[in-house]
């Protein structure tokens, strides 16, 4: 059977065709990505994927969206699109479909891959566990937070908000940017510096650390020169991301109970060179008198281009036993 996937972020909407049977996804076509800023709508966003194609469109659709999917009305986190769940047979001109949470939809692509599409990071090289909880937290435009507990008759994907918990400081730095975020927000959540967007504040703060004047740099600046390895202030942010996202992690993983954490989300994929030569391992496992229990999970990176997409077909595939 095939289905349209869509994983719809802050900035992209991903489109593909994908084939399901037997409760997996057999096959993911090649993505189509649109920025959500150039559509007024999931529906627009809809119609313009279909004049891609040379066929008329399934009558499936398998939907991720960043952000929680209760209810009948689903408003987008990051970008202004608003989702009646009422009306998406109608508006989309389908007959069946699923809604996920974005990071729901990465909970089932990491139940479904295969080995092949993990990367070590820390811990044991061991491969995923087949009983127990898979913690997942991955950056990007927002933190998120899942988690899959697998199981002898197969899988179930918690969805959650995760990102949205307290920042915890744990150095004199910590203390600084989480100074420099709450004159801003208020309160500071995870996912004010576990980031794309977060890195900024963790660049300002340095800058005024180190008696620099605070250049007024956007996120996708800073990340290109850490990443470029041409600034030294954007390689110290990141250096400081990293040791972030390891605690991050780790709190993520203790709080579920889980035997295995994967580190997901686009940003994950650009900076894995960095994570493993950084200090992430070590804040990963500081957790005190659970240090030895940490240091015996292990941590991978999650390799699949399309994540998003091809977790929001195995859902479908999983609810409707196709």
């Amino acid at each position: 059977m095939q289905v349209v996937a869509v994983d719809i972020g802050g900035t992209h909407a991903r489109f593909a065709i994908a084939e399901v049977e037997g409760g997996h996804v057999a096959s993911l076509g090649e993505p189509v990505t649109l920025k959500t800023a150039e559509h007024a709508s999931l529906q627009t966003a809809w119609q313009a994927f279909g004049k891609t194609l040379d066929r008329p469109m399934p009558r499936a659709a398998a939907i991720a969206v960043a952000s929680p999917v209760d209810g009948d009305l689903i408003k987008l986190t990051n970008n202004p699109w608003i989702i009646r769940r009422g009306l998406v047979k109608e508006r989309l001109e389908v007959d069946e479909f699923v809604l996920v949470n974005d990071f729901g939809a990465v909970g089932h692509a990491v139940a479904q891959v295969g080995p092949e599409m993990f990367e070590h990071i820390t811990g044991p090289d061991v491969p995923l566990p087949d009983h127990g909880i898979i913690s997942i937290v991955g950056p990007g435009t927002g933190l998120g937070v899942a988690q899959v507990l697998r199981e002898k008759r197969g899988y179930h994907v918690l969805e959650t908000e995760g990102g949205h918990s307290d920042f915890p400081p744990l150095d004199s730095f910590e203390d600084a940017l989480l100074k420099r975020l709450r004159t801003l927000h208020g309160r500071v959540s995870s996912e004010r510096v576990v980031s794309g967007p977060g890195i900024v504040a963790i660049y300002e703060t340095l800058a005024e650390i180190d008696g620099r004047p605070v250049a007024r740099l956007d996120d996708k600046a800073i990340w290109q020169m850490a990443l470029e390895g041409n600034d030294s202030l954007a390689l110290a942010a990141l250096d400081r991301f990293c040791l972030a996202l390891g605690a991050t992690a780790g709190d993520r993983a203790i709080c579920q109970g889980a035997k295995a954490v994967v580190i997901a989300g686009g940003l994950g994929l650009r900076i894995k060179d960095h994570i493993v030569r950084s200090g992430f391992a070590e804040r990963f496992a500081a957790k005190g008198r659970f240090r030895a229990m940490m240091q015996a999970l292990p941590v991978k990176l999650i390799t699949h281009p399309q994540p998003g997409l091809f977790g929001a077909a195995a859902a479908f595939a999983q609810e409707h036993h196709q």
